[in-house]
């Protein structure tokens, strides 16, 4: 029969204090993508949707572009337009220099749910409000994600 592994300094209050910094990173990322999930959903809008407004901010861009950037497939991406371009978000035409293909541009609503998807993360006590400096915060998950991609 397998022991119980008790990590030093833990009580049985499950202080989680103790725990391995990797594991600290997952629960908080699960945890703060719930909420999130949550917040979003008040707006419409998806981690997808989010992703692909905050691509759109620029400028428009071609169906295809979006998906790359991403890093979905075009059939993903045609669904996560459709959805946006049914909450009014963003609004899709034909390129006029090639019918093919189609070009998203980013709406007034569009705009307007970004910025608030975007303050609501960074100010809100259910996210990442909390947090002390949220650029430096930032800064060292970015740094993290970047050494620990394989496409490195």
């Amino acid at each position: 029969m397998p022991r119980k592994t008790v990590m030093p300094d833990e009580d049985e209050t499950g202080d989680v204090s103790s725990w391995p910094t990797g594991r600290l990173l997952s629960v908080a990322a699960r945890v703060l993508e719930s909420r999130f999930d949550d917040v979003l959903a008040r707006h419409n809008l998806t981690h997808a949707g989010l992703i692909a407004l905050h691509h759109l901010a620029g400028r428009p861009r071609s169906q295809r572009e979006l998906a790359m950037r991403c890093r979905v497939t075009d059939q993903t991406m045609s669904r996560t337009i459709e959805r946006l371009r049914r909450n009014e978000f963003v609004a899709r035409a034909h390129d006029p220099a090639d019918r093919r293909r189609s070009i998203v541009r980013l709406t007034e609503a569009g705009e307007r749910v970004l910025a608030t998807a975007r303050r609501e993360e960074r100010e809100s006590e259910l996210l990442l409000g909390v947090i002390d400096d949220y650029e430096h915060f930032r800064g060292q998950l970015l740094k993290l994600i970047r050494h620990a991609s394989p496409d490195r």
